[in-house]
């Protein structure tokens, strides 16, 4: 069956990652995505390492399931023809830093008089409205000002960056749960509006554990490295030849787990009776447990601990993530073919429906590489409206 997107139109006018991870979203799930550049350069991140045959690697994982085309926002005939494809879609998604693209004449005000069903996703730094919305958007910035950069890292060293680019594809998810929401509400109403992201909304809401924290005891979060604010054992330990992660903080499971380990007293100790007594002494609890992990393997661990469904897993590198078998299985490393880097691996979808199936159905396109079919369709469009 085609995507549960397949009626949708996107004009995707976005660079970098938090706009393109947005229609990428719509695009896995069926939606027929075009994507505009700006002409002769493209999007910023066709110039980012690593490249095949010439194409960038990130580009193209995130922005496959579009097609592309090549318009320059300064002629005025290019910015009609922009006005038009946003006319026939569905919806619109731009992440200019606020006011460009009302000064280009296609905010959100002009092209709803245009296309009133137009759902128009405007992606940003801070926002469209409050004192910091002038400011333009990056990841690195959304971790610093959200909160998350102060948690991260090891207790006593400096505020750690998340090495993923965390608030770009929050933002990105954020951004597709707001469109598919509008258009939710368009089938009740008739009518578009406006969805308003910022990565640094989107980091902050990752804080939960501590928003949850500070509203409590109005105290400052403490970076607590590995710790889990509410819950322990719960991080990572050094094996005999590796890193494993074990999360038995549920009274049974620690039970359990004290079992396998081979260190029935701790059940007994004061220290580490109930949930919140070993969160309050997770250090010494650590400390004991590393002991008993670093006398075997993480297979060996892994094997017993699993075996009595107590939740662990070995720390995995991605070299491993993109051979194991349940990776695999549940299609998240896929093929497709581009026009000139050849066949390529690219991620999978992670959302499964079981009727209308999301796919990677194209790879990124090149350049303006559907610039005359795309224009085409609308020029056949118009004539057939007329």
């Amino acid at each position: 069956m085609p995507g549960a997107l397949s009626h949708i139109r996107v004009v995707d006018m976005t660079s970098n990652l938090s706009g393109p991870y947005c229609a990428m979203i719509l695009g896995d799930q069926g939606a027929d995505v075009i994507k505009v550049e700006r002409k002769g350069e493209g999007d910023v991140l066709r110039k980012t390492p690593p490249f095949v045959n010439g194409e960038s690697a990130p580009f193209m994982l995130w922005n496959r399931n579009k097609r592309g085309i090549e318009l320059d926002l300064k002629d005025p005939k290019d910015v009609e023809t922009c006005r038009k494809l946003a006319a026939r879609a569905d919806v619109f998604i731009e992440n200019w830093r606020p006011g460009v693209s009302k000064r280009l004449g296609l905010g959100y005000d002009d092209l709803k008089k245009l296309n009133p069903r137009l759902v128009y996703c405007s992606v940003s730094g801070f926002g469209q409205t409050g004192p910091y919305s002038p400011r333009g958007g990056f990841d690195l910035v959304a971790q610093a000002m959200s909160g998350l950069m102060a948690i991260c890292g090891d207790e006593d060293g400096p505020p750690h960056r998340l090495p993923i680019p965390i608030s770009d594809t929050t933002g990105g998810m954020f951004a597709a749960i707001g469109v598919l929401t509008a258009l939710a509400a368009r089938e009740q109403t008739g009518r578009g509006q406006l969805v308003d992201v910022s990565l640094f909304e989107s980091a902050v809401s990752k804080c939960v554990y501590e928003a949850a924290s500070y509203f409590a005891t109005d105290k400052r979060p403490a970076r607590i490295g590995q710790q889990h604010r509410g819950s322990s054992p719960y991080q990572v330990f050094q094996t005999k030849n590796g890193w494993l992660v074990l999360g038995a903080a549920a009274q049974n499971l620690w039970l359990k787990a004290c079992k396998v380990l081979g260190c029935e007293e701790l059940t007994q100790d004061p220290r580490f009776l109930a949930k919140a007594d070993r969160v309050a002494n997770n250090k010494a609890l650590v400390a004991l447990l590393q002991e008993r992990f670093k006398t075997a393997t993480s297979e060996e661990w892994f094997a017993k601990l699993d075996a009595v469904g107590i939740p662990a897993g070995p720390v995995m590198y991605h070299d491993e993530v993109f051979h194991d078998p349940h990776v695999l299985a549940r299609e998240m490393v896929v093929e497709v073919d581009h026009t000139a880097a050849g066949r390529q691996r690219t991620l999978g979808t992670p959302v499964k429906l079981s009727d209308t199936k999301g796919s990677i159905r194209r790879a990124a396109p090149l350049l303006g590489e559907h610039t005359h079919e795309v224009l085409s369709e609308l020029e056949a469009e118009e004539k057939a409206a007329e």
